[in-house]
């Protein structure tokens, strides 16, 4: 009997491969949606920044007029002292949050909610952002980083700009320490083996010179954690259809 594969062990929860989330320093999502958003605007004025080793663009720390505090992603540009507004007539400058429905065609967007009220979810990596492209009867079109188009509910609201820390992967490790140390800063395992470099021993596809030594698809009664591949299809041959003599002529 061989190993366990790397997504077992993932699964049963090893301390090798825990993330707590004791490592992270603050959760990034918007404030409460109220009244004060919904129909006018709240301003703030950032106090800090905070380097967060789970992420990675840089967070900033804003405390708004009410006296309460939030950490939102940094947009490029940011500095201390900048007024942060929030709310659907918030003026269109990079770091504020408005609605889909209130940012012009063409805006840079980042850190978007999925549905109104959800803290956002879309477009939080470093030197990344979105595109709002249409408006219509309260959807609105994003394009995303990817070049895929999304339509959203013209309510979910986003920051203005880019994020910062744009040119991150430009800068190579050079060292495999550096990598490793890096990774580990994120709560990340690394490195992770490939299964045609592995043994057989450890891997259904190990045993060749760096190619799959078996046919790839797996039965779909495999146990969870051992399908590696294709999915074994569904049938397999030529459908053939009933001849014109079978079917009847209709007469």
């Amino acid at each position: 009997m061989g190993k366990k594969l790397i997504q077992q062990r993932l699964g049963k929860g090893s301390p090798s491969f825990r993330r707590p989330s004791s490592r992270c320093k603050a959760d990034v999502e918007y404030r409460n949606l109220d009244d004060a958003e919904k129909s006018g605007k709240l301003g703030g004025q950032v106090i800090g920044f905070v380097d967060d080793p789970a992420r990675s663009a840089l967070l900033m720390e804003v405390k708004f007029e009410n006296n309460e505090s939030n950490i939102l992603i940094a947009p490029e540009g940011a500095m201390i002292g900048d007024r942060i507004e929030v709310g659907a007539v918030a003026e269109v400058r990079a770091g504020n949050v408005l609605p889909l429905n209130s940012i012009p065609e063409g805006m840079p967007v980042y850190n978007i909610e999925i549905t109104p009220g959800d803290g956002g979810k879309l477009v939080r990596s470093s030197g990344t952002t979105a595109f709002v492209v249409s408006h219509e009867e309260g959807l609105v079109t994003v394009r995303l980083p990817s070049k895929k188009l999304k339509v959203l509910n013209g309510r979910c609201r986003a920051e203005i700009g880019v994020i910062c820390g744009g040119g991150r992967l430009e800068k190579p490790f050079l060292k495999a320490g550096k990598k490793f140390h890096a990774m580990g800063a994120m709560n990340r395992r690394w490195p992770n083996v490939r299964g045609v470099a592995m043994n057989p021993y450890n891997h259904p596809f190990g045993g060749k010179e760096h190619h799959k030594g078996r046919p790839s698809p797996v039965s779909r009664s495999t146990p969870p954690g051992r399908k590696v591949g294709h999915l074994a299809s569904r049938r397999t041959g030529r459908r053939r259809g009933k001849s014109s003599e079978d079917r009847g002529t209709g007469e």
